[in-house]
């Protein structure tokens, strides 16, 4: 192999040589132009003015953000509560500030505290649209080794961990989902406490949910004495839980650490959601199917089987509706018994295998591929179940759609690739419920839930995928619902008496808090679906849930008011 020559050019070395002796001729024009240049590039004409602007690549900060991050670096000196709307782009705010503090010098190492689901989802939004060298931190090493961490919270404050992280000292701490340190006496907010730093940033769209102490507790978390000691705040700001008094002095108290930014201001503009119900009629055999799982349900229930083992088959009733295949291995996993040492199936187990034999079409399945042709452009399909999704994906291969998967169980790298490969090549992406976490789909419109969850939480995250900062058309939601089935009343009870598809995700997240906790209202559906006689009873037991949902909602407008009349000033609407 013939080899290339490599020359060194060395004529610079001897007029080097020559102005180290006689110590001139350094400069000349040509290079006092451009150190002249260069010191023009790295000169800032005021202490206001952004310079992490002019290095952002392919993306562009709205104007409430630039002002965010402004009023951040010149009145809060870096310290700061920013309560913007759910949907307006805290982090975007807090991206730009930890930039403009990296480029001007004031930082170099900072810690990024956030729930364990949006650990990746940050890390990612630092690195492309930032450009900052922010590591997702996995081992204990990476507390000394990296300079700019996102790490769960949760992590963080447990041992091994927490001994590295108090003993830093960091430029910035951000937290996101900041309301969650609002109580002085739990360990969160005793461990954020004693991180050292220079500035902090604590992102909350709620920051006082159900009493003023709230608010005091994450202003002196974020800026000791700025409220005073507690008994003081007490007597001169608190009229009760969530009424103020002496408003105008502590609202302007609260601006000097506070920046909320709303909806209604009117500089922010949000595309619409078109809701559309698709019904799925299924065949004689899976209707035969359905029919004989829930008879089965109940008759366990009568016999009083633990809650347990009833949710499992509350599952399986659930799977039925979604799929054959996610059916399947529950059906022999959950319900084979063991007799006389050898495994067998009860007659009436056996009785259902039967069933799921004889059914040989998927009804829903041939919905979805009807759809999906019918939309021609991105949509992504969300199922709870991974047997469905496989099924999905085969069938829409079948028929010539290019798909790619997405689940939890992936590495990071590989939900990158299937991010990159929907948005550049495939038509859909087949989701389980990791897809409605930590992932931005701006270029898609299309929304098909092929199964709903019961948790109006988990719904509105999915959709937040998709409807959220940034995109620019309007978002269709198609709600698969198997007409006479658990599916139906579900989407009945979501969709018609808690009107969820309009409802903002910070909205009903106070919504869910207000009526106690997600979970309840989870328990409260399983045992509406166990203990009621028939379809009537169902959706009457379902329509008092929707009225529980509509007073806490009128309950937390009033806190929402309250809130507005001592932060913004704002009169309620």
């Amino acid at each position: 192999m013939e080899t290339v020559p490599i020359r060194m050019d060395r004529r610079w070395l001897n007029d080097f040589q020559k102005h180290m002796e006689s110590d001139r001729g350094w400069t000349s024009w040509e290079r006092f132009e451009l150190a002249l240049e260069a010191a023009k590039t790295q000169m800032i004409p005021d202490f206001d003015t952004l310079q992490s602007l002019e290095h952002l690549q392919d993306f562009h900060p709205l104007p409430h953000q630039v002002e965010t991050a402004r009023r951040v670096l010149t009145e809060m000196r870096g310290r700061a509560i920013l309560a913007d709307e759910v949907g307006l782009g805290k982090t975007i705010e807090a991206g730009l500030i930890l930039k403009e503090y990296l480029i001007r010098g004031l930082v170099k190492n900072a810690l990024i505290l956030v729930p364990s689901s949006l650990v990746l989802q940050w890390t990612r939004e630092l690195n492309q649209k930032f450009q900052i060298p922010a590591v997702a931190q996995k081992k204990e090493w990476m507390w000394d080794k990296y300079n700019i961490l996102v790490a769960s919270i949760d992590t963080a404050k447990r041992d091994p961990h927490r001994s590295h992280v108090l003993k830093h000292h960091y430029d910035i701490l951000i937290v996101d989902e900041a309301h969650k340190l609002k109580n002085r006496r739990t360990k969160n907010y005793q461990f954020v406490n004693q991180i050292q730093k220079k500035y902090a940033l604590l992102l909350t769209a709620t920051p006082v949910q159900n009493e003023l102490a709230e608010l005091y507790n994450l202003v002196t978390l974020l800026k000791p004495g700025h409220l005073g000691q507690q008994q003081a705040f007490s007597t001169h700001f608190v009229a009760g839980k969530r009424k103020a008094k002496n408003e105008d002095q502590l609202r302007k108290e609260v601006h000097r650490v506070m920046i909320r930014n709303k909806r209604s201001d009117g500089h922010i503009h949000f595309t619409r959601r078109k809701v559309e119900t698709v019904p799925i009629i299924l065949s004689p055999a899976e209707r035969r199917l359905y029919e004989g799982v829930t008879q089965f349900i109940k008759e366990q229930y009568q016999k009083g089987g633990h809650m347990k083992s009833l949710l499992s088959l509350i599952t399986l009733q659930r799977e039925v509706c979604s799929s054959r295949d996610a059916a399947f291995l529950t059906l022999f996993k959950l319900l084979k018994k063991e007799v006389d040492g050898q495994e067998t199936l009860p007659p009436n187990v056996y009785h259902l295998v039967n069933l799921l034999r004889e059914t040989d079409r998927q009804s829903k399945v041939e919905k979805a591929i009807e759809l999906v042709r019918s939309i021609k452009g991105k949509t992504i399909i969300f199922t709870e179940y991974r047997a469905t999704q496989d099924l999905i994906l085969r069938n829409l291969q079948a028929n010539g759609i290019l798909a790619v998967p997405y689940r939890g169980g992936f590495a990071r790298n590989k939900k990158d690739w299937m991010m990159q490969l929907f948005r550049n090549r495939a038509q859909v992406m087949v989701a389980t419920e990791a897809g409605g976490e930590g992932i931005n789909l701006q270029f898609c419109h299309h929304i098909i839930n092929y199964d709903l969850p019961w948790n109006p939480m988990r719904v509105e995250q999915r959709i937040g995928r998709v409807h959220r900062l940034g995109q620019k058309e309007d978002v269709t939601i198609y709600n698969f619902a198997t007409q006479q089935t658990i599916e139906e009343h579900i989407l009945w009870l979501l969709h018609e008496k808690i009107n969820l598809f309009q409802t903002v995700i910070g909205d009903l997240e106070t919504i869910l808090s207000e009526m106690g906790s997600e979970g309840d209202m989870e328990k409260s559906l399983l045992k509406i679906m166990l203990e009621s006689e028939s379809d009537h009873e169902i959706r009457h037991r379902l329509n008092r849930i929707g009225e529980s949902f509509d007073e806490a909602r009128r309950e937390a407008k009033v806190k929402q008011d309250q809130m507005d009349v001592f932060i913004d000033g704002a009169q309620p609407s």
